[in-house]
């Protein structure tokens, strides 16, 4: 059985939550998992579980905390929750990546449960900083889930030394194909790097408590991928 626990992060300038599922082994590899724009919810959450059942040390930071520490937005909340999300991540200070997410990183290193290795994988906003992570950073793999902000940060692509896999919906409304496609040609001949499309899948397709979005067929697909990914670059064991 999982466990879960609340950890306090520190970083220059400050602390900050994060959401820790620790799997019934007791110990493994770790995973930091990026928040979409609705904070560290019920759905990021069942991603750490989901992880947890895995054999991974899952630890979710809360990446709002300089603007609002434990924000969060629920599916159920709806378009009201929607325009506050889109309005939390327009004030988001994006020069703060670096120093959050290697703070999580190394927390995350620390954890007595935590084997050593640590990776990344987030979705949304969190896929665009597991992108920026990747690159900034030393993390063991990342896997980025439909991160907007990755096709404008392609200069950046060339300081990613881990293995990194991308998934996008070929259908994203928030997403042009060709920024997914610009993505796909840049990492088209990088060895380490992987940019899988579901064809019929718009945004958030994993998000599975999210009817907007959901998509079980994307998202079966898009996980089988990302544990196989896992298996081979972070594994449990």
């Amino acid at each position: 059985m999982t466990t879960s626990r609340t950890e306090t992060v520190t970083v220059d300038g400050g602390s900050f939550d994060a959401h820790v599922v620790v799997p019934d082994a007791g110990s493994g590899p770790g995973l930091v998992v990026l928040q979409e724009i609705f904070g560290v919810n019920n759905y990021i959450r069942s991603v750490c579980e989901r992880l947890a059942r895995m054999g991974y040390v899952a630890l979710a930071p809360d990446m709002f905390w300089r603007q609002e520490p434990g924000f969060v937005v629920e599916s159920e909340e709806g378009e009201e929750g929607m325009q506050s999300a889109f309005a939390m991540v327009g004030g988001f200070d994006w020069s703060t990546v670096g120093a959050d997410v290697g703070a999580a990183v190394d927390h995350l290193r620390r954890l007595p449960e935590c084997t050593g290795d640590a990776g990344l994988i987030g979705f949304c906003f969190g896929g665009t900083l597991a992108f920026l992570g990747a690159a900034a950073l030393d993390p063991t793999c990342a896997v980025s889930y439909y991160g907007s902000g990755v096709a404008g940060n392609l200069d950046q692509a060339d300081a990613i030394t881990c293995p990194i896999l991308f998934h996008f919906g070929g259908s994203d409304p928030y997403l042009p194909s060709e920024d997914s496609r610009a993505v796909a040609d840049r990492f088209a001949d990088v060895d380490n790097a992987d940019v899988l499309i579901q064809a019929d899948a718009g945004h958030a397709f994993d998000n599975h408590l999210n009817p907007m979005f959901s998509n079980p067929p994307a998202a079966a697909a898009a996980w089988e991928a990302t544990a196989a990914f896992l298996a081979e670059h972070l594994p449990v064991g």
